[in-house]
């Protein structure tokens, strides 16, 4: 059977799935950091790790991965932007990229049209 029962749970699948683009493999807790960033733009790193109970580490290790480059100087997926805060050297800035913006698109598309 390949009836579809549901229409709202297989647009979310199909969102869910346009993650696959980036990284066939792409963990669920990377998909919550992005999305978490994507509807709160423009937020510091500590407000996500209070939100989805991250640590610091973890925290890190996630959006490093969204950004242009993450550990050991490898490239990243480039969806988020990772800079100090200016008013506030000790916190990070998170903010979508134009790749970023685009997936949000392509997001919201999928779920909503």
């Amino acid at each position: 059977r390949n009836q579809i029962t549901d229409s709202k749970m297989l647009s979310l699948f199909k969102a869910m799935k346009t993650f696959s683009m980036f990284d066939p493999e792409m963990p669920l807790q990377l998909q919550l950091t992005f999305l978490y960033v994507a509807s709160h733009d423009d937020c510091h790193k500590q407000a996500l790790e209070e939100a989805l109970g991250y640590s610091n580490a973890a925290g890190s290790r996630n959006t490093d991965y969204l950004a242009k480059w993450h550990r050991y100087k490898k490239k990243g997926m480039n969806l988020i932007s990772k800079e100090r805060d200016p008013s506030n050297r000790r916190r990070y800035a998170l903010t979508l990229t134009k790749e970023g913006k685009a997936l949000v698109e392509s997001l919201k598309q999928t779920l909503y049209d």
